[in-house]
């Protein structure tokens, strides 16, 4: 089943505020993830293992680091015509705006779109964590005829509201849509407890927010009338004259939209069978190549946890936590259920020197500290002898130098937190 004729749209999502302070100097799919990934890497992994290998990667709001990442990690050969492409926000003679919403975001690069030989376009989301074989996907996608499938998921009535929410008809055909339900009303009305379905709680189905149009579909829904959003706009739209199939999706999969959902999709890596396996040899998840140093541990204490290359760790316990790349714990500190970014450099001795003449902490973790709940982002510096208590802490503050985000510590990118403090 060829794939070269799909072409594959990643969106790079709008501000990420409930993201904040992740997002703060970059945007969500640049968030790294599992040490030593960024959540970008699992759609373009899942793209490149289905043999789709023309993606673009549409972004706007603090994009830096995600158009550096995606240039330095994904290089094809001479000899291919695949490519990993960023398309960011741009004001043309025809659009003087920016991007109003996901539709938007690919009206405003259509004619770029086009002018590849395809009939589908895979359109994917870059903060979600999942894998699928897109070839399933686009295969029951051309078996039903359809002009529109979207891949869906068994929810909670408890979750319904925060998701698009279909409706089924005969076949698997989708005859109806409400983006978020709130009202009881609603939610009675999109009950579908089918009788094939193995988690009985679970009667909704929600958009997973990955679709496959066929293009001049696309094309038509996108024109005329500008209609800004995929879930509000062009799916109800394209129910009243379109074929709207359901792909049901199985496996795990995360929307990672919250602190707390990041936060618990990054600790659920160092469960003993993650749901989510960075093990696969048939499908690894591609990131950029590093040329670090292995990872050096002594005198250390480690239980249910991920140690990336490059890290040190010096006399201290590492219970059910990350440590990310270049990532320092200092003699004998503690660190549990915690995610340490780590650093995007190594100090010099001269620079160390400076610093600490300076009174300012090493980059990482100092000596006898206590972390446990937290996350702790890149290139940070926490001096000797702070504590991060995981209880009483309220469910949201900002500190000095640090925020607390559905109940989770969050030290920012940078951030530097003083020797002794207690938060």
């Amino acid at each position: 089943m060829s794939m070269k004729r799909v072409i594959s749209i990643i969106l790079g999502g709008g501000r990420g505020t409930r993201l904040f302070p992740l997002t703060r100097l970059r945007s969500k799919p640049a968030v790294p993830f599992g040490g030593k990934y960024r959540l970008v890497d699992i759609p373009i992994s899942n793209c490149l293992h289905a043999g789709i290998d023309r993606i673009y990667v549409l972004t706007q709001f603090n994009s830096a680091s995600l158009n550096r990442h995606v240039t330095r990690t994904y290089r094809f050969g001479a000899f291919t015509d695949g490519f990993v492409e960023i398309l960011a926000a741009e004001q043309t003679l025809d659009n003087t705006s920016w991007y109003q919403g996901t539709a938007d975001a690919v009206r405003h690069h259509l004619r770029r779109i086009t002018a590849h030989p395809v009939d589908q376009c895979l359109i994917l989301s870059g903060d979600h964590v999942y894998e699928m074989d897109y070839r399933d996907f686009i295969h029951h996608h051309r078996a039903s005829g359809a002009d529109l499938t979207i891949a869906v998921k068994p929810v909670t009535r408890e979750n319904a509201p925060n998701f698009g929410i279909l409706k089924l008809g005969e076949a698997g055909r989708i005859v109806d849509f409400v983006e978020k339900p709130q009202s009881a009303a609603e939610l009675d009305y999109l009950c579908c407890d089918h009788p094939t379905w193995e988690d009985r709680s679970k009667p909704y189905l929600a958009s997973m927010g990955i679709y496959v149009f066929e293009l001049d579909v696309l094309e038509k829904l996108l024109a005329g009338e500008p209609k800004t959003d995929f879930g509000r706009h062009i799916i109800p739209t394209a129910l009243k004259d379109h074929h709207v199939q359901s792909f049901f999706f199985h496996g795990y999969w995360e929307d990672i939209g919250t602190i707390r959902a990041f936060y618990e999709a990054n600790l659920a890596l160092t469960d003993p069978e993650p749901q989510f396996n960075l093990y696969r040899t048939d499908a690894p998840l591609y990131t950029r190549s590093r040329h670090l140093p292995g990872t050096r541990l002594d005198g250390c204490s480690v239980q249910q946890a991920i140690i990336c290359e490059g890290a040190k760790v010096l006399q201290s316990r590492i219970v059910r936590s990350i440590i990310g790349i270049r990532g320092i714990v200092g003699n004998g500190s503690s660190v549990k259920d915690t995610i340490m970014m780590g650093s995007d450099y190594y100090e010099s001795p001269e620079e160390l020197a400076e610093n600490r003449s300076n009174h300012i902490p090493d980059l990482g973790i100092g000596d006898h500290c206590q972390i446990a709940g937290a996350i702790i982002d890149k290139n940070t510096r926490i001096g000797h002898g702070v504590v991060i208590r995981e209880q009483q802490r309220p469910k949201e503050l900002d500190g000095d130098n640090f925020f607390i985000r559905d109940g989770v510590v969050v030290i920012p990118k940078n951030a530097i937190i003083p020797a002794g403090t207690i938060i």
